[in-house]
C-alpha cells in the first residue's frame, strides 16, 4: 500500500487510528487491501495498544507505516501527528472499526477531481451490524452549537444518495486536503475526542472551505466500539466540547444572535442527562468547559482574526430548527465514534 518511490508522494495518506483494536483491525485492513484505487500509503497510528494489534498489522500489511505512541494520546493528537508524517496530498482518516467498500477511495478521488471547489469530503456511513441502515450522510451543525449525523438510523433506500454540500464529515471516514488541514491547525488537541471533527469543519469553513458529501464512498462503521455511544465518557466529552466549539468558532453577530439558543440547549441537556442518571458527567462537562473559557476566548481571537468567510455565509450552512432533530428522535449530542 505504501508508495515505494520516495520522490512521488501518494494521492492519499490513509490514517488508521487504533487502540486495542484486535476485534476490528483485520476487517479494516482487509477492506483497505481490496481498494480499487491504489495510489495511497497506509499509516497505522497506535495509541499504546496492549493487545496484538501491531502484530496483526505487520502480518497483514507489511508495507504499512506503524507509528506507535507510548501513551494513549486520544483521537485528536494522534491524528495530528499522523497528518504531520503523511506524504499524500489528501488525508483519509479512518477508524479501526470502519470498513470501506472497495470503491471508497476511487469515489473520493473522482469527487476530488470533479469538484475542485471543495477541500474536505464526507463518506456515506452505514451501520456495520445493520447494513440496511445509515449511520451518517454528513454532519449537520445547529445554531445552538450542537451537531448530529444526517440520516442516522434511516433505512438505506430512504437516505440521501445525491452528492451535495454538508457542514462537515464524520471523521470516522473522512477526507481532507492535507495542507488545508495543517493550515488550520488540524484537530483541536484540547478536545481529545468527540465533536472535534465538527470543530475542525467549522474552522475550515471559516477559511472559506466547503465540504462535499460523496454517496458512492460507502463505509460500514460499528461506531462507539471503544467508548460507548452514551457512556459517561462520551457524554462528558461531547457536552464539554460543544461549548468550546461554539465560543471559539461562531463568528461575529451570529455568536450573539444564537447565544440564547446555545444556553437553552445547555439547560436542556443538563436536565436530560440528569434525568438519565448521568448528572455527574454532564455537570462536570459544563463546569470544566466554562473554567477553560479564557483559553478558548484567546483561541477565538486568533481564529476570527484569520477568518475569510462572512457570518452570513456561515449562517447559510447552519441548521436553524433548535429542537426539531431531537423531537424527531435524533440527538444533538453526537454518537461516539471511537
Amino acid at each position: 500500500m505504501e508508495q515505494t518511490s520516495t520522490n512521488t508522494p501518494p494521492f492519499f495518506s490513509v490514517l488508521v487510528l487504533n487502540r486495542n483494536g484486535e476485534r476490528f483491525l483485520p476487517r479494516c485492513l482487509e477492506a483497505l487491501a481490496a481498494q480499487t484505487f491504489r495510489d495511497f500509503e497506509l499509516i497505522v497510528l497506535d495509541n499504546a495498544s496492549t493487545d496484538p494489534s501491531l502484530e496483526i498489522v505487520k502480518d497483514n500489511c507489511p508495507g504499512a507505516r506503524i507509528v506507535r505512541f507510548e501513551t494513549n494520546l486520544g483521537f485528536s493528537i494522534a491524528n495530528n501527528r499522523g497528518a504531520a508524517r503523511a506524504r499524500g496530498e489528501w488525508l483519509a482518516l479512518l477508524n479501526n472499526d470502519a470498513f470501506p467498500e472497495p470503491g471508497w477511495l476511487a469515489a473520493m478521488a473522482r469527487a476530488i477531481n470533479e469538484n475542485p471547489g471543495y477541500a474536505f469530503f464526507s463518506s456515506l456511513l452505514v451501520q456495520a451490524e445493520h447494513p440496511g441502515r445509515v449511520q451518517s450522510s454528513g454532519d449537520i451543525l445547529n445554531i445552538s452549537g450542537h451537531a448530529w449525523s444526517r440520516d442516522n438510523h434511516t433505512p438505506l433506500e430512504k437516505a440521501c444518495h445525491s452528492p451535495g454540500e454538508v457542514f462537515s464529515p464524520c471523521a470516522a471516514a473522512a477526507v481532507y486536503h492535507r495542507q488545508q488541514y495543517l493550515a488550520v491547525g488540524g484537530l483541536d488537541e484540547a478536545f481529545v475526542s468527540h465533536h472535534e471533527d465538527v470543530d475542525l469543519g467549522f474552522r475550515l469553513r471559516l477559511q472559506g472551505c466547503r465540504c462535499l458529501y460523496v454517496p458512492d464512498a460507502v463505509v460500514a462503521h460499528i461506531g462507539s466500539g471503544t467508548y460507548g455511544a452514551e457512556s459517561d465518557y462520551t457524554v462528558y466529552q461531547v457536552q464539554r466540547n460543544v461549548v468550546w466549539c461554539y465560543f471559539a468558532n461562531m463568528p461575529g453577530w451570529l455568536f450573539w444572535q444564537y447565544l440564547p439558543a446555545h444556553v437553552l440547549a445547555t439547560l436542556f441537556f443538563l436536565a436530560y442527562y440528569t434525568l438519565r442518571r448521568q448528572a455527574g458527567p454532564v455537570w462536570r462537562a459544563k463546569r470544566d468547559a466554562y473554567q477553560e473559557l479564557p483559553r478558548v476566548l484567546a483561541r477565538r481571537k486568533q481564529i476570527q482574526a484569520a477568518r475569510v468567510a462572512t457570518p452570513a455565509q456561515i449562517d447559510r450552512a447552519l441548521d436553524h430548527q433548535l429542537f426539531g432533530p431531537f423531537l424527531l428522535g435524533r440527538r444533538f449530542s453526537r454518537r461516539g465514534r471511537g
